[in-house]
């Protein structure tokens, strides 16, 4: 029986769902690029695009951790992402036009890349976790009758 990713596709498949889970993050962060550079117009468009992909990851993931994969906090960063870029995208769109975008659509796309971060801090930081102490077991001999 061969695995899902052998072969000589196996790279790019494993690169496409690797895209799947960094797309929402890399188009938060191209909103704010654009943004900051003053073009709101664009970076409305890009929040709007980021939209359907950080509903793919968050879908993607819950559904690793319905499989019984370990994706908890994945899926539940991800699943906040989405609610944040959502919100934040219903921000930015009921602002008036010309006006400046509302710091609160900007904070919402600056929490959705600190969640969508979250789990590779974690990982990152899995070794440093404290680990306790397996007890010592004293072995005492029972006296000879």
């Amino acid at each position: 029986m061969r695995e899902r990713n052998e072969g000589p596709f196996a790279r790019a498949a494993n690169l496409c769902a690797m895209g799947s889970r960094m797309l929402p993050f890399l188009l938060a962060f191209g909103a704010l690029v654009a943004g900051a550079a003053g073009s709101d117009r664009v970076a409305f468009y890009i929040v709007l695009a980021a939209i359907p992909c950080a509903a793919a990851a968050s879908f993607v993931a819950i559904s690793d951790v319905l499989e019984g994969r370990a994706a908890r906090l994945r899926a539940v960063s991800a699943s906040i992402a989405l609610a944040l870029i959502v919100v934040g995208s219903t921000v930015r769109a009921s602002a008036p036009s010309g006006g400046h975008v509302p710091p609160f659509a900007v904070s919402t796309l600056v929490a959705a890349m600190l969640l969508y971060t979250l789990p590779a801090v974690v990982w990152l930081l899995e070794p440093l976790r404290l680990r306790p102490r397996p007890a010592r077991v004293r072995v005492r001999s029972l006296p000879e009758a």
